[in-house]
């Protein structure tokens, strides 16, 4: 036999698949994690380390298996059936249901586009001094611009690289130096305080990191993604593809989440070892807790903690006002996603701008800022169980999710997530009452 008689017998070597590489794992579980850390969670952290000091921090380790099992399946739903939250739960429960839910979330999303303008406007202007209402309106001029006319793809590399900005909390946290020790043992060994103000603090925390519009954008953003990328389907028509599709989401929601409450344990740590420390305990915003932390920490810490805010709010803004999009749009109808172009999508991106608006024109008025925000937390609360406990019950049934229904793993947690946030919310409403 000559070589090349046998060189044409010898089968090649089987090429082995790519492995995917981590910044094409991390996407819309990356995105929704970071942007869980708004200005309006910087306030909730902070307020939690300066009044409690590390008593709290066990919290975020709480409720980080809980985010992971209900944005996991969030995602699972648009990527199985190519729906958001509210078009699946419009096929498959009372509109009047749906109308509701939806119409609470619109509003409380826009009362917390509002908060984050005025938080980035606030600490924009405690940086360089300025106009804080002609800030106002740059930030949400410019979100919305970049919604509206930069390609998805190229608008989500921007997002995924402004999660940087949440470094900026970890390398505070660095920088004031913490007792190690007693940060390890108050995590360990939860130090619970039996009264109402410890529970309020406990509630919105969780409220905090687990809300309903981060649900919903982790939904449509797999949606989005089975649109723009090449060959991909919804698994409901393309299962062959869901082995791949359901490791990915797991990484992407699984890193996401933890990237989103270390961040928030180390801005609780930074308040409580500088703030707690020295006796100044009563903050109500993120810019108050930036300014407080200047005369106590130093200029460095006070201007990475500062330049913070206005990152994690251009990362944040996107999201509120996108999720409240996407769920009026699949309730009525319309043509939604951020891949489609302004002339395509007309309604989608007029509600993005009105809801963007309006959040804005808040700032412009006498309400309260920081009872605006109390109620937009109560409206989530109402919002997150009824949402999740209807989420739950689609996940789990074949003539929704077909042979992808949630395997017992997932939704025993799932379950658990949900009477967490039942419990949450009923303490909320206990503590309003007391």
């Amino acid at each position: 036999m000559s070589e090349t008689d046998l060189a044409l017998s010898v089968p090649e070597p089987t090429k082995q698949p790519e492995r995917p590489k981590l910044l094409q794992i991390l996407g819309p579980g990356l995105i929704t994690g970071a942007s869980d850390d708004d200005p309006s969670g910087i306030a909730t952290y902070s307020q939690a380390g300066a009044q409690f000091g590390y008593d709290l921090g066990w919290t975020l380790l709480f409720s980080w298996p809980l985010m992971c099992a209900i944005q996991e399946i969030s995602a699972r739903i648009g990527r199985v059936t190519g729906a958001g939250i509210a078009g699946n739960l419009k096929r498959h429960y009372p509109v009047s249901v749906v109308y509701s839910l939806v119409s609470l979330l619109v509003v409380a999303n826009t009362i917390n586009l509002g908060a984050d303008l005025g938080a980035m406007a606030a600490a924009l202007k405690l940086l360089i001094g300025g106009p804080m209402l002609f800030y106002v309106a740059l930030f949400g001029i410019a979100s919305v611009l970049l919604e509206a006319f930069v390609r998805y793809s190229r608008y989500v590399s921007v997002l995924k690289w402004l999660t940087l900005s949440l470094f900026a909390y970890v390398g505070t946290a660095f920088v004031v130096g913490l007792p190690w020790s007693t940060v390890a043992r108050h995590l360990m060994v939860p130090h619970i305080q039996w009264n109402g103000a410890y529970f309020t603090v406990v509630v919105a925390i969780l409220g905090t990191t687990i809300s309903p519009y981060l649900f919903f954008w982790q939904a449509e953003e797999e949606v989005e993604e089975v649109e723009e990328r090449d060959g991909a389907e919804p698994l409901e028509r393309a299962p062959e593809q869901a082995p791949a599709e359901f490791q990915r989401i797991r990484w992407d929601t699984y890193i996401g989440m933890a990237l989103s409450n270390a961040v928030a344990l180390f801005i609780v740590l930074t308040t409580a070892a500088t703030l707690n420390a020295h006796g100044m305990t009563d903050i109500q915003t993120s810019s108050q807790a930036a300014q407080a932390l200047r005369p106590i920490a130093g200029q460095f810490v006070f201007l990475v903690f500062g330049l913070g805010i206005i990152g994690t709010g251009l990362l944040a803004l996107p999201v509120l006002a996108g999720s409240a999009a996407y769920a009026l749009g699949e309730v009525f109808g319309w043509r939604v996603g951020l891949a489609h172009t302004v002339p395509r999508a007309k309604a989608f991106y007029a509600t993005i701008a009105i809801a963007t608006l309006v959040g804005g024109i808040l700032n412009f008025t006498p309400i309260d800022p920081i009872k605006a925000l109390f109620w937009s937390a109560v409206i989530n609360g109402v919002v997150a169980v009824p949402v999740m406990a209807l989420m739950m019950h689609l996940s789990s049934h074949r003539e929704a999710m077909g042979t992808f229904k949630l395997h017992i793993g997932l939704k025993v947690v799932g379950w658990v997530a949900t009477c967490v946030m039942a419990a949450a919310a009923i303490g909320m409403f206990a503590t309003m009452a007391a």
